[in-house]
């Protein structure tokens, strides 16, 4: 597993200090290329790499006069490497060459973070459905009760949506994970193909196979869609929990500190903030998604209408979703599991949530699927209304003129609708 970062340290890998590094190191790279065609002597590459160096303010100060940051920081490396050598940087390359390919590197390093937090949150979701695999809960379809089911079945739901939301990620990076130094627009006119093959290497990218004066911005709007999906599946685990939380359910809480307080007028809220803090969040990246795909379309083999748009999208969002991860993992940490709520909340209105056994039970006694379905359908509606379903159901001759007590009992099992949980869950070992 990935050694765990900081948000502060994803923050700052979007800082301007960080970009220009990221640029150096895009320079210093094709510098080496050169060297190893023999277009740099070694001995300028060895001052090269000694003496290249930026100042922020100083590129800033720059820029207000030229109006261009690439230019601004250019001029000031060639400041600290000297007349002499120069000449040897950003030859025969176009901004977007070291702009784009730095940008794949922001990515790459902003990703191994996400990607230790998909791992830490997969973890503690699995650990937390085989504690509860058997844990017996209700399964809920359009919000109300359907039949029984256990909280680590569904925890191991959530497992496997983050799990392919993971996969989805990957493959995008491995996608997004290209570089490009092939010239104003793309075609080496000043620059030989090997310097781009040999600078990517260098810097662990992939050439782009081919590149206009920019790398298609496809594959940053697929990078970005595979955040959103895991802003998404974060957002629909806290939506779970919130509805759980309610009063009149109360099957799961987040966890709440001894001297938290839920409301400003009314001392016994115990409040899902920080879910509704998470569906708020994925909002927010799922808008930036859009921005992504509207940046696709660009005049020609290139413009610079999608690069405001990125300086804004890209590190807003790989910051959110570390977040939003981080404290994900913090409330499942701390999630407080009301078992005894989930066991009272199954057996409600006299376990009317074991329908479908009784009908299909009078069915194979002789009933047909409408008439059985009729009779139980009846004793459901009435115990929804205020009566008991089973008492309903002993008290029915045309009930228990196909179905002894015993009968009855039997299909109010539990167990009966768990034999198959242990092979599912077999499946995730």
């Amino acid at each position: 597993m990935i050694d765990r970062y900081s948000r502060e340290e994803i923050s700052k890998l979007w800082e301007l200090e960080s970009k220009f590094k990221y640029y150096l190191e895009v320079e210093l790279a094709v510098c080496k290329a050169y060297n190893k065609i023999g277009k740099i002597p070694d001995a300028a590459l060895s001052e090269i790499t000694a003496k290249a160096s930026f100042s922020v303010e100083r590129i800033d100060e720059i820029e207000k006069e030229v109006r261009h940051d690439v230019i601004a920081f250019l001029t000031n490396v060639n400041e600290s490497v000297g007349k002499d050598y120069a000449k040897y940087i950003h030859m025969g390359l176009t901004s977007s060459d070291v702009i784009d390919t730095a940008f794949a590197l922001q990515i790459k390093d902003s990703a191994k973070i996400i990607i230790c937090d998909l791992e830490k949150l997969l973890a503690i979701i699995k650990k937390k459905a085989f504690e509860n695999k058997n844990t017996l809960c209700i399964g809920r379809s359009h919000g109300v009760h359907a039949e029984i089911m256990t909280f680590g079945f569904k925890l191991l739901n959530w497992y496997d949506e983050l799990e392919r939301a993971k996969m989805t990620f990957e493959n995008a990076l491995d996608e997004i994970l290209v570089g490009q130094i092939s010239g104003p627009v793309g075609t080496y006119s000043n620059v030989p193909v090997e310097v781009e093959e040999i600078a990517c290497n260098e810097l662990g990218l992939k050439p782009a196979k081919i590149s206009t004066q920019i790398i298609s911005r496809d594959r940053h709007a697929k990078f970005l869609s595979a955040l959103a999906i895991i802003a998404s599946v974060i957002e629909q685990f806290a939506t779970e929990i919130r509805h759980l939380q309610k009063t009149e359910v109360r099957e799961l809480e987040e966890g709440f500190g001894a001297n938290q307080k839920g409301s400003s007028a009314m001392p016994h809220k115990k409040n899902p903030v920080l879910c509704e803090n998470l569906c708020g969040l994925a909002r927010v990246v799922r808008s930036n998604m859009l921005a992504g795909f509207e940046n696709i379309n660009l005049w020609h083999e290139r413009d610079i209408s999608h690069s405001s748009a990125e300086r804004i999208i890209f590190p807003d969002s790989l910051i959110l979703v570390d977040f939003m991860l981080t404290r994900f993992i913090n409330i499942m940490e701390n999630l407080v599991i009301h078992k005894e709520n989930m066991l009272k909340n199954s057996e409600l209105y006299g376990g009317v949530i074991y329908s479908q056994k009784i009908m299909l039970k009078l069915v194979e006694k002789g009933y047909t699927r409408e008439e059985a379905y009729k009779i139980v359908q009846t004793h459901a509606i009435n115990a929804l209304e205020g009566g008991n379903f089973k008492s309903e159901l002993n008290n029915d001759p045309k009930v228990t003129e196909k179905l002894s007590k015993e009968d009855i009992e039997q299909c109010f099992e539990s167990n009966e609708y768990l034999k198959n949980i242990d092979k599912i869950f077999e499946r995730f070992i």
